[in-house]
């Protein structure tokens, strides 16, 4: 098992919005390809969403409820993104070799 400073923040929150966390020395285990195929996803999702939101803000015609749902849509996927860089960002300091 890895050390508890070496856990994966997961892309999926548990009960209550917390965060989860994978303890395993195996990145090619099911649950670590699980994480990267979802983070994938989601990275894609974002970018899509990405793509099409100035088509939204453009729309002259788009009301309120547009807005705000795009606004929802954009929080949900920033919410994500920050939490895969989070994760990837911690596996990057933990797998660096540490500097004399």
């Amino acid at each position: 098992m890895t050390a508890s400073d070496e856990l994966r923040l997961l892309p999926w929150s548990g009960p209550e919005g917390k965060p989860c966390y994978l303890s395993t020395d195996d990145r090619g285990g099911y649950m670590s390809r699980l994480a990267d195929n979802i983070e994938a996803v989601q990275l894609g999702t974002a970018a899509e969403l990405l793509d099409q939101a100035p088509e939204t803000l453009a729309d002259e015609d788009a009301d309120a409820e547009d807005l705000r749902r795009l606004a929802q849509e954009l929080t949900r996927v920033l919410r994500d993104v920050l939490r895969v860089a989070t994760s990837r960002g911690h596996l990057l300091e933990v797998s660096e070799p540490q500097r004399p």
